[in-house]
């Protein structure tokens, strides 16, 4: 079975610099390489019978609805263990992210524990979920109808927006589930573990199945005198989270406001977060990138002891293996609105590429394949980073380089496209808006062979296999 453990943010529309809503998530897995692909999935293409390959979970027919709609989808290329479509945005521009792995305890487990037969995971979640929405609320009511109804053998949590909203929803035992608005001028960050805390339900902004407060209230699960955390209730609170997940929080809080303090291993940060400033797509790219910079406990750092850079998790790390930014904006017309930002490959050594989702297919070196291919941005952006890794102080300023030429041109053809798209509809949009991508994601496949090749120019007299005769 695949398991990711990844990095969420959230982003509501005042916190964002251009006023767009943005979800973003690392993909992350374990030792082995899991190769991810970029595809669009049409109305004719979304299954009419559905079983899940890990749980053998069959989804009745009628739970399929009718009128799918179209969306952009960031698969695992083998197809072992299913789609795990990951995210994307669809035709209505709302876009979806499942899921981020998270924690729980055993009391809810002792009353409602994960299924051991069917159930639905990260596997399903997308593809049963994204074609059917039509706003940022309907991925609540619609994940929150089927996990009640087929279950989980998981705890994961998942995120939904639209033009004017971002939701997050976690799963509880095997059954039961929350969820929470985040406030327009917040910005979330959710590592691996059960992250919403203060709750009240009946309220505007909350959501919850409807015998999660009776259940608390009949077992007892509330360890605080006044009011609802979720997480003290649901949630970890564990040496692994104090290594593991608390400190990513950590860091990126100190990014956004220098004063948050606290220190790495506090298990007590809260969820809904305030940014000193307003939060730019470069931002979240160089969050998800991070290695604790700066702080002894960065591994290409020179401050920190050898345990130091060894203590903590950090979100940049070689089981990136696909990292999106799901950006649906406001100051655009609708049909531009939704834009998917994509890399492959461990984040500190790729570079993002800003897609437009109302296409109907994707550029061919996003199509990755299973085996390895440099013809395939995947491939290619997993070479770059292990030959990147063996000296990152010599190589990480010729990626630092890379990134900044090719986030700029990127920019410079979205600017281009946004203009020429005002005066185009239909498909004669859809192929502009197709042509761009092919256009962006060539040049950054382009520049990512050239820094491959200045990596090799800078390398070669670094090498320990060598004997010069003035040696």
């Amino acid at each position: 079975m695949k398991q990711t453990e990844c990095t969420t943010i959230l982003v509501g529309k005042n916190a964002s610099i251009d006023g767009s809503t943005m979800i973003a998530r690392s993909e992350d897995g374990g030792r082995t390489i899991i190769p991810e692909s970029f595809e669009v999935v049409t109305p004719e293409k979304q299954p009419k019978h559905y079983e899940s390959v890990i749980s053998h979970q069959k989804i009745d027919d009628e739970d399929l609805l009718a009128n799918p709609l179209r969306y952009t989808s960031a698969p695992d290329v083998s197809g072992e263990s299913g789609i795990w479509a990951a995210a994307g945005i669809n035709s209505d521009n709302v876009a979806m992210t499942a899921t981020e792995t998270i924690t729980t305890n055993s009391r809810i487990q002792g009353i409602d524990p994960l299924t051991t037969e069917g159930g639905l995971g990260e596997e399903d979640f997308v593809t049963l979920t994204l074609p059917y929405l039509h706003c940022a609320h309907d991925g609540v009511k619609r994940v929150g109808y089927l996990l009640e109804k087929y279950g989980t053998y998981e705890m994961n949590g998942m995120a939904f927006a639209d033009n004017d909203e971002v939701w997050y929803l976690e799963t509880i035992g095997g059954h039961h589930w929350i969820a929470r608005r985040i406030p327009d001028d917040a910005y979330v960050v959710a590592p691996n573990r059960l992250n919403i805390d203060e709750f009240h339900f009946g309220q505007d902004g909350y959501e919850a199945d409807s015998g999660l407060e009776g259940l608390i209230a009949k077992y007892q699960l509330n360890p605080d005198r006044e009011g609802y955390n979720m997480r003290h209730i649901f949630g970890s609170s564990t040496i692994k989270d104090a290594h593991y997940n608390n400190p990513r929080a950590w860091f990126v809080h100190n990014y956004f406001d220098p004063n948050f303090g606290s220190e790495p291993s506090d298990q007590e940060q809260p969820f809904i977060c305030y940014a000193n400033r307003k939060i730019s797509i470069e931002d979240i790219e160089w969050i998800e990138s991070s290695h604790y910079q700066d702080t002894p406990y960065d591994v290409y750092g020179s401050e920190g002891t050898e345990a130091q850079k060894k203590a903590f998790r950090p979100i940049g790390l070689n089981r990136n293996f696909e990292t999106h930014i799901l950006q649906v904006r406001n100051n655009v017309p609708s049909e531009v609105a939704g834009v998917q930002w994509l890399a492959f490959g461990p984040n500190t050594f790729n570079c993002m590429v800003p897609f437009y989702t109302n296409v109907e297919t994707t550029p061919a070196c996003f199509q990755t394949g299973p085996k390895f291919d440099l013809k395939q941005i995947f491939w290619l952006n997993k070479l770059t980073a292990q030959l990147g890794d063996t000296n990152f102080k010599v190589y990480g300023e010729l990626e630092n380089d890379f990134e900044q030429k090719s986030q700029a041109q990127c920019h410079m053809v979205q600017h281009q496209t946004d203009d020429k798209a005002a005066t185009l509809t239909g498909k004669e949009l859809q192929a502009a808006l197709t042509a761009a991508n092919e256009q962006m994601a060539d040049q950054v496949y382009n520049n990512t062979v050239e820094l491959l090749g200045n990596m090799v120019d800078e390398g070669h007299g670094l090498m320990t296999l060598k004997y010069d005769l003035l040696d």
